[in-house]
Parts: structure tokens; C-alpha cells; sequence
């Protein structure tokens, strides 16, 4: 049994390989991203050793610095902030309040952000942290 052998350049390129490859690469990355809904509020989170990653949200109140609130990104007052956080639990019947407050705010501002969604049935609470390393 004889077996031809040829040492002339492949003339044609198959792309199918190619865009296999390319493909799983593609779902590769969208599923490990993370999609994580952020406004663009920025703010200096406290530090937590054991924090979980919170599931996006649609009532996230961001607290800066300055001490301005934000629903969403959206700025808003401490009295107008239970009206909108109730227009928008009814439209989604989220029952999950995603608090993210600056390290230097003070706690009673955070305290009277949630007074105001526990006055329209809100009973849970996320204080969004930061990873720190030990």
C-alpha cells in the first residue's frame, strides 16, 4: 500500500474552525460577565470581609457624600423618595431596597431612607460594601 504525499502549499483556507472557536469564545464571555446594574452615582462603599454580590435591582437609593439621594439616577428628596420607591414596587413587585451609601454618610441618613421604604412595605435591606482583602 502506497500512500501519495504532496509538499504543495494548501491553496484554500477552511474558516469553519475558525469561527467555532471564535463562537465559543463569544459565549465564554457573556456568560461569565457580570451584569450587574449600576448607576453612575459614584460613591466610596465601606469595606465588608464577607460580602455577597446583591441581585440586580430596580430600587437602588445611592447616598453621597454630599448627602444627596439618588433613586436610580435620579436626584430626589427624603419626603418625595417614598412615593417613587412605592410607584416602583408596584410596577415590579420587587420587595428588595439596595441601599448604597458613602462610608462618610451619616447613619442617620440611612436610617431615615429606610424608615421611608418600611412605611410603604418594604422589608428587606441590602447595604451594598466593597471586597476588602484581609
Amino acid at each position: 500500500m502506497k500512500f501519495e504525499t504532496k509538499s504543495q502549499p494548501i491553496s484554500a483556507f477552511n474558516f469553519s474552525s475558525l469561527t467555532d472557536i471564535v463562537m465559543l469564545l463569544l459565549i465564554f464571555f457573556l456568560l461569565t460577565s457580570q451584569f450587574v446594574i449600576q448607576t453612575g452615582i459614584k460613591v466610596k462603599l465601606p469595606g465588608a470581609q464577607n460580602n455577597e454580590q446583591a441581585l440586580p435591582s430596580k430600587m437602588i437609593v445611592t447616598i453621597t457624600e454630599q448627602s444627596r439621594v439618588y433613586l436610580g439616577s435620579e436626584e430626589i428628596t427624603i419626603d418625595k423618595l417614598a412615593g417613587r420607591l412605592e410607584e416602583i414596587k408596584k410596577s415590579s413587585s420587587e420587595n428588595n431596597l439596595i441601599i448604597r451609601a458613602d462610608k462618610t454618610v451619616k447613619i442617620d441618613l440611612i436610617i431615615r431612607v429606610i424608615d421611608a421604604a418600611k412605611g410603604i412595605g418594604i422589608d428587606k435591606f441590602t447595604i451594598e460594601t466593597e471586597k476588602t482583602s484581609v
